[in-house]
């Protein structure tokens, strides 16, 4: 089986929300929301990641630029943004979606995802980490 298909069969029957496959294993999976999965990943393992097969349920663009950084070889998604196309097809990762929006929704669905509006600025993957990393850490200020 190849690794997206992998991935993609991994994602529906786990209930994941992200799943990596590299030569037939699974090398991350997660079923926390949001962006967190795909920074922790490109934060702790990014050198293992070039070559690798992403299936996500969410594509915006700051995610799309964090596939890119991490040298994904193919992507499937679910529901994808304008600006991760974009950034995608700029890109030289073999990518598939099912659905396309002008823009990825906060949790509310009131207005655009924060991350990302975070990615909207900028093409530099260093500056969009630090940027998630100080997002995700402020959540968790909030949170205590």
């Amino acid at each position: 089986m190849k690794d997206i298909e992998l991935a993609k069969e991994m994602l529906e029957k786990s209930a994941l929300t992200l799943v990596i496959v590299k030569a037939e294993k699974v090398i991350f999976s997660s079923k926390d929301k949001g962006i967190k999965p795909m920074y922790t990943v490109i934060a702790t393992m990014k050198e293992k990641l070039d070559g690798a097969s992403v299936a996500d349920r969410v594509i915006g663009r700051a995610a799309a630029m964090l596939c890119k950084y991490g040298n994904i070889k193919e992507l499937h998604t679910k529901i994808v943004s304008e600006g991760a196309v974009e950034v995608l097809e700029n890109s030289n990762i073999l990518f598939k979606y099912e659905e396309k929006f002008p823009y990825i929704k906060n949790r509310d669905k009131t207005d655009m995802c924060p991350v990302e509006k975070l990615s909207q600025d900028t093409d530099n993957p260093a500056l969009l980490l630090k940027r998630i990393q100080n997002f995700l850490e402020n959540i968790k200020n909030e949170n205590k």
